[in-house]
């Protein structure tokens, strides 16, 4: 990313390719040196100008001693809104969708109790490579260095336990307490974020966020992050050993992997795509990286839970071209894929590694795979075999009137609504199973959570993701014990005046655990969840719920929610039996339960 600090519009999405931030090679500077008056010239509003300026209009808080003028500064800021949330763990998944659509989140918690509460959703957003900016209200500048033991702490005179925490999560790390360095420290942890495509974490001493300072007296000085280049002999090696390999194949393949998003290289899969003439599949947590309307999209590569007939072709391929994959339990079905490495090229964001060997670094994916789309042979014979032996999918059997409704009744119906306006949010369970049959059309968004997987996600990933794609319609589908987890934050949907339609899937309990592992301990307590949201909506906000139990009361709220209360948050919640699960469940669930299982190795 050639990213120049200073340009408003340099992380709006140009690109138009689901679920990849923007790669805008060129953006404006700002050349306005003019003198800021003192009460702009502090360390508050030059953060908050900064999170402006990299495309953050949003930054999702939670109020606490320690950062209360910090957050004065932030509303202070033109262009700059704050979204109060209910808890800091909602702050922290609302960064990360607000990051998945708008290139880069923030927000802003208070010393420790905040920090370690947030915590885990930065954690999430780490592993899925999203830049977020994580601000912490800190303790008073005079108190480092000193015996005194302070509130919000563990009762020890040492303050660096949260910073501790954070080191493994975050990319970068800074402890703001005199104002010196602070400019070059927040400069550095916002382009670090940026550069790195991974959080940062920004502590800033309670005492200083007003306080006036002559390094802050100006526009900032725009910054320019440096592109990651690749070594131009590496890269012709690289591509040449590449299209010796792939030429020689007779029926190859290309999957797309999620490190396609952080590598920026979304359009440059897409050219390799149009190129070749191979069958492009993508990996479950690619879903939305790549055309599901490209000729040659033959579905999801997961295994045994692929789609229909897809893994048939991968895994029969003499040749297949990983780009960006993550081979995890979870994505290779609790170790259960059938490729060959000897068969494999894996292109990582900045590494080719092609078979058993040979290797080439400093090799950018974006500039690769466009150089390969140049050398290889248009080869069709893989698409051909798929297209032989594929045979559409059959629909669901139709209920009976009022017949108790059915998950895959309710998909097809979801299915429906899709369109180019819309965006997919898949909650942690067997709606990644479901959500992932789903065909989305072009310039539909989809975003699960499928490397960290922690359980109510979505609700705050929806306030964030809506919040910043206000051009879309997000469709929620979240399950009722992830709701449970998470809840509070449907108050934060209404006061943001957010629309989302949120499919609440009432089966009772964890139901994907249920299929790893099955105990009391997965069967939850039964709210009465319409009842639950509009208590929060008491009146303020324009809300809408509803209940269904069959296909006929589903037909009907779908009309309401996409017609007359079109500009309200949907809540409907969706009753369905305790077993009612997706095939892929079922065997994605007893194959991660083997994996799980295994006995130790002899000692």
């Amino acid at each position: 990313m050639d990213f120049k600090v200073g340009a408003l519009e340099a992380c709006k999405p140009t690109n138009g390719v689901v679920g990849c931030p923007p790669n805008s090679s060129h953006v404006s500077t700002v050349h306005n040196t003019t003198p800021i008056g003192s009460a702009e010239a502090t360390l508050g509003r030059h953060l908050a100008r900064r999170l402006v300026q990299v495309g953050v209009n949003d930054v999702f808080a939670v109020p606490g001693d320690f950062n209360l003028t910090l957050l004065d500064d932030l509303i202070a800021e033109p262009g700059l809104k704050l979204v109060g949330c209910c808890n800091e763990l909602n702050a922290g998944y609302a960064a990360d969708g607000y990051a998945r659509s708008r290139g880069v989140g923030a927000c802003a918690v208070t010393f420790t109790v905040g920090g370690l509460s947030i915590l885990n959703a930065i954690a999430g957003a780490y592993s899925e490579n999203l830049p977020i900016i994580c601000i912490v209200g800190g303790p008073n500048s005079n108190d480092y260095g000193t015996s005194r033991i302070l509130h919000h702490t563990i009762g020890i005179p040492d303050f660096s336990q949260e910073l501790r925490c954070f080191q493994p999560v975050t990319c970068y790390q800074v402890l703001i307490n005199n104002l010196e360095d602070a400019q070059e420290q927040i400069d550095t942890a916002i382009s670090t974020a940026l550069k790195e495509s991974k959080p940062v974490y920004i502590s800033i001493s309670c005492n200083l966020s007003a306080v006036p300072h002559p390094t802050f007296n100006r526009e900032p000085v725009p910054f320019c992050i440096a592109p990651k280049l690749s070594n131009s002999m590496g890269l012709e090696a690289a591509v040449e050993a590449a299209a010796e390999f792939l030429n020689k194949a007779v029926k190859p393949v290309m999957v797309a992997g999620p490190k396609l998003r952080v590598a920026k290289a979304c359009n440059a899969f897409l050219e390799l795509a149009d190129a070749c003439g191979y069958p492009v599949a993508v990996m479950p947590s690619a879903k939305g990286l790549m055309k599901e309307t490209h000729p040659h999209f033959i579905g999801t590569y997961w295994g045994a839970v692929s789609t229909a007939f897809c893994a048939e072709i991968v895994e029969s391929a003499d040749a297949y071209l990983f780009a960006g994959p993550i081979f995890n339990d979870y994505s290779s079905v609790g170790y259960s894929l059938l490729l060959k490495k000897e068969k494999a090229i894996i292109v990582q964001p900045d590494r080719v590694v092609i078979a058993n060997g040979p290797a080439f670094g400093c090799v950018m994916m974006k500039d690769f795979l466009p150089a390969l789309a140049k050398k290889l042979k248009r080869n069709t014979t893989a698409y051909e075999n798929y297209h032989r032996i594929y045979v559409p999918q059959g629909l669901p059997l139709q209920c009976d009137p009022k017949e108790p409704l059915r998950v895959n009744i309710l998909f097809q119906h979801i299915q429906a609504m899709l369109s180019g306006d819309s965006a997919v949010i898949a909650e942690t369970g067997d709606s990644w199973f479901n959500c992932q049959k789903l065909k989305l059309p072009d310039g539909c968004g989809y975003e699960f959570q499928m490397q960290y997987g922690s359980i109510g996600w979505s609700v705050g990933a929806t306030l964030g993701y809506a919040q910043a794609a206000k051009d879309k319609r997000v469709i929620a589908c979240i399950g009722d014990g992830s709701f449970q987890v998470t809840a509070q934050d449907i108050s934060t949907l209404l006061r943001c005046q957010q629309n989302p339609i949120i499919f609440l899937i009432n089966n009772g309990g964890y139901t994907i655990e249920v299929e790893i592992h099955d105990g009391p301990y997965n069967v939850i307590k039964n709210w009465n969840y319409t009842a639950l949201v509009d208590a929060i909506h008491n009146g303020d906000g324009k809300c809408w719920t509803t209940k269904v139990q069959c296909e006929e009361e589903l037909v009907e709220a779908i009309e309401t929610a996409t017609a007359v209360k079109k500009d309200c948050l949907c809540f409907i919640e969706i009753v369905v039996h305790k077993d009612d699960t997706s095939k892929e469940l079922l065997e994605w669930g007893s194959r991660v339960s083997s994996a799980n299982s295994r006995p130790p190795n002899p000692q």
